[in-house]
């Protein structure tokens, strides 16, 4: 039973798809408007995760190829075998798209769904598919992913207007996804040169990738400020200055440094901020109604 656990877990990036739910939460908080009711709440959380989950075993049926000759990937089961990757795959992949999308709409509303939609569709079809072995900007067009399920629970609570704060959320997301999978990608450059997958440090070498990601990084600390001057208290704007200033240190620290320990402590550090931020995100919004 462990196993299987970890093999669904594994296969449909559940890791990754709870992080989007939180996401989609920390935008519907953020919202102003009338409270939903929990149920509502829960089904659109559910539908966001359903959705991205989808789209991360789209990405593993799709890249099974690259996967086996990454030391990384290769023991995923497509790769290894434990799951044949037949075109049933793709059709339960559709079904749970198109299941989220439908949740979502009876739960919220048709922008929410379309939202939730746009998430799976920006990770499965345009950063898969189209970008990923094409281009080094495949992981910065697809931050977009996480965008739209903040976006997905800001229409949840008022699918006429979008409010700043979660706009300027939105923004965080996309700015935070190339520093935090440059990070990732110099630590495992060797296997992304063996796959032939264009990521950054590939094309311009670990120096001037960790130079990228400081810039990015700077470019996303000030935008995780900027919703404290829409309506965030003071608990926001600690959360985004700590946690931000952390991840400007380890930043600088890989720049000085490139080299696989300075770029995993990064990628870490990456995602300490964007918890920090989204808890104190949605914390802000409960406790200074």
């Amino acid at each position: 039973m462990r196993r299987r656990f970890a093999l669904v877990f594994d296969l449909f990036k559940l890791r990754i798809g709870l992080v989007i739910g939180f996401t989609a939460l920390a935008g519907l908080a953020v919202t102003p408007g009338a409270t939903l009711a929990s149920w509502r709440v829960a089904l659109l959380a559910l539908a966001v995760v359903v959705s991205s989950a989808a789209a991360g075993a789209f990405n593993q049926y799709v890249e099974r190829d690259i996967d086996a000759r990454m030391a990384r990937t290769r023991a995923r089961p497509f790769v290894t075998g434990r799951l044949e990757a037949s075109p049933a795959w793709l059709a339960l992949i559709a079904l749970m798209c198109a299941g989220s999308a439908v949740v979502a709409a009876l739960a919220t509303n048709a922008l929410a769904a379309l939202y939730t939609f746009l998430g799976a569709f920006v990770y499965g079809v345009v950063y898969t598919v189209w970008l990923k072995r094409r281009t080094w900007l495949n992981i910065v067009i697809g931050g977009l992913a996480g965008s739209f399920a903040v976006l997905a629970g800001a229409a949840a609570v008022a699918p006429e207007h979008l409010d700043a704060v979660p706009l300027w959320l939105a923004v965080v997301l996309f700015l935070w996804t190339p520093p935090h999978f440059w990070s990732l990608a110099i630590a495992y450059r060797k296997d992304y040169e063996a796959a032939g997958v264009p990521m950054l440090p590939v094309v311009v070498g670990d120096s001037k990738a960790a130079r990228a990601i400081l810039a990015s990084a700077v470019l996303l600390v000030l935008a995780s400020i900027v919703p404290a001057f829409y309506g965030l208290s003071w608990l926001y704007l600690a959360a985004a200055v700590g946690g931000g200033g952390c991840f400007l240190v380890m930043s600088a620290k890989l720049v000085r440094e490139p080299c696989r320990r300075t770029a995993m402590a990064n990628f870490h550090a990456s995602l300490a901020q964007l918890t920090l931020l989204l808890t104190a995100a949605i914390a802000d919004a409960r406790l200074f109604v």
